[in-house]
């Protein structure tokens, strides 16, 4: 099983392709977490935003998108399938999201459980604990490298 990273814009997608992150996003904030909250927020659709997927012979395990704030990047919708988690395929998410970033001010919110997981990133905790479409979130942020 090869596994490749597609970064992209949504207008470089295949039909099928963001059919497939979509259903992702979907299957697990939705539906698995049972967190309803509009997705298609059209920040997707903003010309810098850039979509980085995982696929596994072709098929979408795992996803995030890195939005352009203007002073700072934005990590969001970081996400991988059920059968992929465990295996590194976060890591792989957020090396490329570092990359694209460089040397901006980088922000997200994280999952509270999630934390130490974005510190090995240079991720800090920067706000109080907040209740985000009934999961507990926190605001993070890693400065200019």
């Amino acid at each position: 099983m090869s596994t490749r990273v597609l970064t992209t814009t949504v207008d470089e997608l295949s039909a099928r392709t963001a059919y497939d992150v979509w259903r992702l996003r979907q299957q697990v904030f939705v539906v698995e977490q049972d967190c309803p909250y509009p997705d298609l927020d059209g920040r997707d659709l903003e010309p810098t935003t850039r979509l980085v997927v995982l696929l596994e012979d072709d098929e979408v395990v795992g996803t995030m998108r890195v939005l352009d704030d203007g002073d700072a990047m934005r990590i969001g919708r970081v996400v991988v399938a059920a059968a992929g988690r465990g295996r590194g395929l976060a890591a792989l998410l957020m090396d490329e999201a570092m990359r694209l970033c460089g040397d901006r001010a980088v922000r997200l919110d994280a999952q509270t459980g999630l934390t130490a997981f974005y510190a090995v990133y240079g991720f800090e905790v920067t706000g109080p604990e907040f209740d985000e479409d009934g999961i507990m979130h926190v605001p993070m942020s890693r400065a200019r490298p």
